[in-house]
């Protein structure tokens, strides 16, 4: 039979009803009673390719941000290599602005030393003032040419930044891809299930393994609507399981949830007694020091401070 949590839920389910009724005659045997369970975590993959390492078993305990397998990356490798080329191969065509403007510049610095000398014969009469004008006008053009070339040069490097930008952007989106390819696991737990196995083929949202931490495990249990003036939440409680030798190993808890609806409702209620027979979920945590597994019975009781290790 397949026991998994759903079945395992339903089958309780229909024996709680009997519970309760058991209830009425020994009253203060258990308040509540059912199964443990555990906040299960599924991890899938997040790309896709060939499971070349996945190195976890059922059963095995792994901690929080240990690597346990990695997916095939070679062909998101290759793509980056190619892109980070495209990217060399544009930075080359950016035009080296102070080289090309080198040769202008050193022309207005000749120009400059020459405007200089005629200013001197200028006042010395051995030259005319047009020859000065003339340079001034000489180096008015080169300073003219030089902000057109710095301008054109600054308009050539910025388009082939902007083209450069896109890559980047596909680069970085790579290596996301490829720091996915490292299966790590996010949780401290203990592994449940293992859905694949190395060399199969993952493929994004399959799921690779089950996980829970069962350092805290959790009771379900089920009250009737009357206990409910009787709990709250946060509230210490007793939780007792069988101890094997005809007794009972009691263990404290705290409730953490109480569901705000009621289940086994009938479609409509005609009596009081199928009043009677709406039940409603609770949540008890408890520490777990290896002994409870999830799917075992468990009891708890509301008002059991005194009763611990009394003995069954």
């Amino acid at each position: 039979m397949n026991t998994t949590p759903e079945n395992r839920y339903v089958l309780f389910k229909i024996m709680v009803i009997v519970i309760l009724s058991a209830c009425n005659s020994n009253r203060h045997s258990f308040d509540a009673s059912g199964l443990f369970e555990a906040e299960e975590t599924i991890i899938s993959a997040e790309t896709q390719g060939m499971l070349k390492v996945f190195d976890i078993q059922e059963g095995q305990t792994i901690q929080a941000g240990q690597r346990i397998g990695y997916i095939d990356s070679m062909q998101l490798y290759l793509q980056k290599k190619q892109l980070e080329a495209q990217v060399i191969a544009l930075a080359g065509k950016k035009p080296n602005i102070p080289i090309q403007l080198s040769a202008l510049q050193e022309q207005l610095r000749t120009s400059e030393r020459e405007k200089v000398r005629i200013a001197n014969l200028v006042k010395g009469d051995a030259a005319t003032p047009k020859q000065l004008d003339d340079m001034n006008a000489q180096i008015d053009v080169l300073k003219k040419q030089i902000e057109a070339q710095k301008s054109s040069l600054s308009i050539s490097s910025e388009g082939i930044n902007k083209d450069v930008i896109p890559l980047e952007v596909q680069i970085e989106q790579l290596e996301d891809r490829l720091g996915k390819c490292h299966i790590v696991n996010p949780i401290a737990g203990t592994v449940l299930t293992k859905y694949t196995e190395t060399n199969e083929m993952a493929t994004i949202g399959k799921p690779l393994y089950k996980i829970a931490d069962l350092s805290n495990i959790i009771l379900r249990a089920y009250i009737t609507g009357n206990q409910l003036p009787q709990i709250k939440l946060n509230q210490k409680v007793i939780v007792r399981t069988d101890d094997g030798n005809g007794g009972y190993k009691e263990v404290k808890g705290m409730i953490a949830w109480i569901s705000d609806k009621a289940e086994f409702t009938p479609k409509t209620i005609q009596t009081k007694d199928e009043r009677a027979n709406m039940v409603y979920a609770i949540k008890v945590k408890v520490t777990n020091d290896g002994t409870y597994k999830i799917g075992m019975y468990g009891e708890v009781l509301f008002h059991g401070e005194g009763k611990m290790n009394s003995g069954k």
